[in-house]
């Protein structure tokens, strides 16, 4: 997994990368909360980030109010890194949007209790929001095919939303994702073989 560490401290940054790459993470680090922020905008942004809480200019606490801010980035879990320790201000962390919150100087084996946590959480809900999102879609499909459909009388194609007759098998495969094994019924059977008898002058 991706994770982003937010460190203005040269010195700091450094042994946090050490330690997550040690852990087997992939990490990105990012000097101050501007170049963090620039980072949870691209496509394949982070969804697990150690920031630190004084930072010049963007502070790590308004990062973490910017990635709430971003439903796209709900699934992203914050682990918010500061000096401060009295409860105002671990109240004021987790209210800003931190999922963990961590003082300084860093445990070690604190640190990677915590961001192995959050790496579980973190893919818990992006399942979470792949399931869901098919669902939805499943539910979509099955609304779509409630609906009154125009058929053909004679032939039994379905009109669809474009006036494109399809054969029945084809909007249900198409809409619902049912796949078709194509058989004959005993009715039918006698009534082609009938024909086919018919046809070639012989008795069925």
């Amino acid at each position: 997994m991706k994770v982003l560490i937010a460190e203005d401290s040269f010195a700091s940054r450094c042994s946090l990368e050490s330690m997550l790459r040690s852990w087997n993470y992939d990490v990105v680090a990012a000097n101050d909360g501007e170049e963090a922020w620039k980072l949870f905008q691209e496509v394949d942004a982070p969804r697990l980030a150690v920031l630190d809480w004084m930072m010049p200019g963007l502070d790590g606490l308004e990062v973490c109010r910017r990635v709430r801010a971003q439903p796209h980035l709900e699934s992203t879990y914050l682990i918010l890194l500061t000096a401060r320790v009295d409860q105002e201000d671990i109240v004021a962390g987790l209210e800003g949007g931190a999922d963990e919150y961590l003082t300084k100087p860093v445990n070690r084996d604190e640190l990677r209790a915590r961001v192995n946590a959050g790496r579980r959480i973190a893919e818990l809900q992006r399942n979470l929001g792949e399931r869901v999102h098919e669902l939805e879609g499943a539910l979509s499909r099955v609304r779509q095919l409630q609906d009154l459909l125009p058929i053909c009388s004679y032939c039994k194609k379905i009109r669809d939303d474009q006036n494109y007759w399809q054969q029945v098998d084809s909007y249900i495969s198409s809409h619902a994702g049912v796949q078709f094994s194509h058989g004959i019924c005993p009715e039918c059977y006698e009534t082609v073989m009938r024909e086919h008898a018919g046809a070639a002058g012989q008795t069925p």
